[in-house]
């Protein structure tokens, strides 16, 4: 069994599942068929998603109420994916940002955002990847951001984080792949999803145009994965936005990103 090969057997465990990419994730999955395992904070929501899901399209629907920042919540998810049937596919689409600036910011605050972005990333890529590798197949989605390819969000420790993730999965995907394993960092810009207004971040003033639909963000994701790709950054206008970032000379990029504040970011709700 692959990825490439329908099976009414399949299971997907998607994190962050209740709004935004995480959201477009899980219905995707079930409407394609996979059972899922659904993990977020809010607990009546991922009831709703659950119920919703299930009764469209007769899928078993898993869910997991779990705050990926703390450690009791990734070993919940880490228990699941240890046991029972195993996750063909897993989502780490969980994360948050700051609307506060490094400076202003607490040590609290700055490690929970390290916490759930980094530190639970790799505790359950690593959960997950163990048990795919002795079945020689499987693979690993980390939903990260073109904001992880510059220092573009003056302040913001969001990219910083995000350029691990990046960089983490290229690294860890290129180890896994011999077995059969993918593991690919996908890397959107701004997407339309409730990301931004649970930040406290003010999106009035971007441009239309820049805006992501979260669907279409998740279907060049799984055409990406199927690829084989170590990095998916859908549509055009961010591939030339992350192309500008890796090879603009370091003072524009400095300059710019003064002019925009960062406003190359993405949503993982």
């Amino acid at each position: 069994m692959t990825l490439d090969q329908p099976t009414t057997e399949r299971r997907a465990l998607v994190t962050g599942a209740t709004a935004g990419i995480g959201a477009a994730f899980a219905r995707r999955l079930a409407a394609d068929g996979w059972h899922l395992v659904l993990v977020a904070r809010d607990a009546a929501r991922l009831a709703d998603m659950a119920a919703e899901l299930g009764g469209r399209h007769g899928r078993e629907v898993e869910t997991i109420p779990a705050d990926l920042s703390t450690d009791d919540g990734c070993a919940a998810v880490e228990r699941r994916l240890a046991e029972g049937t195993p996750v063909e596919l897993l989502v780490n689409n969980a994360g948050i940002s700051l609307n506060t600036p490094f400076l202003r910011s607490s040590a609290e605050d700055e490690a929970r955002l390290l916490r759930l972005n980094v530190h639970a990333v790799l505790r359950l890529t690593l959960a997950a990847l163990r048990p795919m590798t002795e079945r020689r197949h499987g693979a690993v989605i980390n939903v990260s951001s073109v904001a992880g390819f510059g220092a573009v969000m003056p302040g913001s420790t969001y990219s910083a984080s995000k350029a691990w993730v990046t960089n983490f999965s290229e690294s860890v995907g290129q180890s896994a792949r011999p077995f059969g394993v993918r593991v690919m960092a996908l890397c959107p810009g701004y997407t339309r999803t409730e990301f931004h207004e649970r930040a406290g971040i003010n999106m009035s003033k971007t441009p239309e145009w820049m805006w992501l639909r979260a669907e279409d963000v998740v279907d060049e994701a799984l055409r990406d994965l199927r690829k084989g790709k170590l990095v998916s950054i859908p549509a055009w206008k961010y591939k030339l936005a992350v192309a500008g970032l890796r090879h603009a000379p370091r003072r524009l990029l400095e300059a710019v990103s003064r002019d925009t504040r960062g406003r190359i970011g993405r949503d993982n709700g």
